[in-house]
């Protein structure tokens, strides 16, 4: 396993569309256990293959306490939605940043696993908050944008003042 280094905004390749994983072999599951380890290390709750300069639709997710709950998701898509809740959301990706963003409260999520079958999960609260946060980022999508062009602004300055101090 190795630790991956994670893009951050407002990196281009954030905004890449993934593509769907053709086959479900072992390169894909090497790519998970590092993604995960990447994840658990950062710390964080989720990760998505796009962080770390994979154009692949691959997700992980563990929203456990004590990290024992790990999940994979190739080539997740949302069936159904329902409900609204507005959590505060951060992103390994936009680190130091948190915000409140309106998501599905609800979702059943399409996907196939390790072994490269399919599965469908139903999820709630902030396991769904998760799969969608994880999900925008196949689609090139940040949680930034969901906030208003002033705020985005902001936080890109931000952001890059800090880049400019740590290098």
């Amino acid at each position: 396993m190795a630790l991956l280094k994670i893009l951050h905004y407002p990196d281009e390749r954030l905004r890449v569309r993934a593509r769907p994983v053709e086959r479900v072999d072992d390169e894909i599951r090497v790519l998970a256990e590092d993604m995960l380890e990447t994840m658990y290390a950062a710390p964080g709750i989720g990760l998505a293959a796009p962080q770390v300069d994979v154009a692949k639709r691959v997700i992980v997710v563990d929203v456990s306490e004590d990290k024992s709950d790990p999940r994979v998701f190739v080539n997740p898509e949302i069936l159904a939605h329902e409900g609204q809740i507005k959590t505060e959301e951060g992103c390994l990706s936009v680190p130091a940043i948190y915000e409140k963003v309106t998501r599905y409260e609800r979702i059943r999520v399409r996907a196939l696993d390790l072994r490269g079958e399919p599965f469908e999960l139903e999820a709630e609260d902030l396991l769904a908050v998760c799969i969608q946060h994880e999900i925008d980022h196949l689609d090139g999508k940040l949680f930034v944008d969901y906030l208003s062009e002033l705020k985005r602004k902001r936080i890109r300055k931000k952001l890059e003042k800090t880049r400019r101090h740590t290098l």
